[in-house]
């Protein structure tokens, strides 16, 4: 793995991001948020998963000044998600976010984006500017690459940003093309100091955005790019923040709850290790600690994986062997392996 792309640390709410802090893990919510109860709700729910900054769309100004309640019931980060009318910005500020997501080069009026990043000024707001496939300014040069036209894009935003001695930046460059979004980031990661945020846009649902999305954020966060990511999919938020956590986990980035190495199965399994393996998974979504399991079915890989693991479970016919730390702990009949399994979890 490349070593991490140093980048300067900002600070949104309570989260620092960037520098030598660790990749944060972001989400958006799916409620209208005009609905204050059922917006902090969700937020709610989605701190207990790990969600560490939220966003929430700002289509008006009753949304606007939502934010204000919102923010008193939530304990994370509120990030404003604006576009085009900086009044909106003007009033989430107002009701106390942490941080804006807003394309000054979509506020026509100079005067007018001069005083948004006033006001996000004298507050300590940082501002992530963030470009997205779909909606590329029109006049960007035809000769230039879809990545390189992003890019641009980007950097335009910046320079406004910056040319008001503003530097409390943050940078996205999504799309829905994995190439695309990959190479985007490539292009701008050199050419600018900011903290980078990371995702693949309108992924999909989760059955094929988790898989486009591991394999975009994976190539980025290998390539040591990315210090906040989200995983966008159509569907619960709560699914974004658990893939996430896998994406980290799986690159050692991030350790939270638990990892479970599983047995795909084959013509020598001789237990039902599906139904094993689904149960095993069940608990595990309730624990926060950082345990590794191995649910194993036969003795060609078993003894080895298990062993690896915090603690293992090898299957036989009728029997399974128990790990813990590497050694083999007990014996057990077939029909006792979840329980006797859970209950040794639980004594780790």
């Amino acid at each position: 793995m490349n070593k991490r792309r140093v980048s300067k640390t900002i600070q949104v709410g309570g989260v620092s991001i960037g520098g030598d802090a660790p990749v944060r893990v972001q989400s958006m919510t799916k409620t209208d948020t005009r609905n204050v109860a059922a917006t902090i709700d969700q937020i709610r729910v989605l701190e207990d998963c790990g969600c560490e900054i939220i966003r929430c769309a700002v289509p008006d100004m009753e949304a606007a000044r939502a934010l204000k309640e919102i923010k008193r019931g939530i304990s994370i980060p509120l990030i404003a998600d604006i576009h085009f009318d900086y009044q909106l910005a003007l009033a989430a500020l107002e009701s106390g976010v942490d941080g804006l997501r807003l394309n000054p080069g979509n506020i026509s009026d100079p005067d007018k984006v001069a005083a948004v990043v006033r006001a996000a000024r004298e507050r300590q707001v940082p501002i992530r500017i963030g470009v997205n496939f779909g909606s590329l300014p029109a006049d960007l040069d035809p000769r230039l690459s879809v990545p390189e036209q992003m890019a641009e894009a980007a950097l335009r935003h910046i320079r406004i940003l910056e040319n008001l001695d503003f530097d409390l930046i943050k940078v996205s460059l999504k799309a829905f093309d994995v190439p695309t979004t990959v190479q985007a980031y490539q292009e701008i990661a050199s050419r600018i100091p900011y903290p980078l945020h990371i995702g693949i846009t309108e992924s999909g649902t989760p059955r094929q955005g988790m898989v486009r999305s591991a394999v975009g954020l994976g190539i980025l966060l290998y390539e040591g790019l990315g210090d906040t990511l989200r995983v966008s999919l159509t569907g619960d938020p709560r699914d974004e923040v658990y893939a996430a956590y896998e994406i980290l986990k799986s690159l050692r980035l991030r350790e939270r709850g638990p990892s479970l190495v599983r047995c795909p199965s084959c013509g020598r399994t001789e237990v039902d290790l599906v139904s094993l393996a689904t149960s095993v998974e069940k608990y595990l979504a309730g624990i926060q600690k950082s345990v590794k399991v191995a649910v194993m079915g036969c003795v060609v890989n078993g003894p080895g994986e298990a062993r690896d693991a915090d603690i293992g479970i090898a299957c036989g016919k009728g029997k399974a062997v128990i790990f813990r730390k590497g050694q083999p702990v007990r014996t057990v009949d077939e029909a006792d392996v979840l329980s006797e399994l859970m209950r040794e979890i639980e004594q780790f």
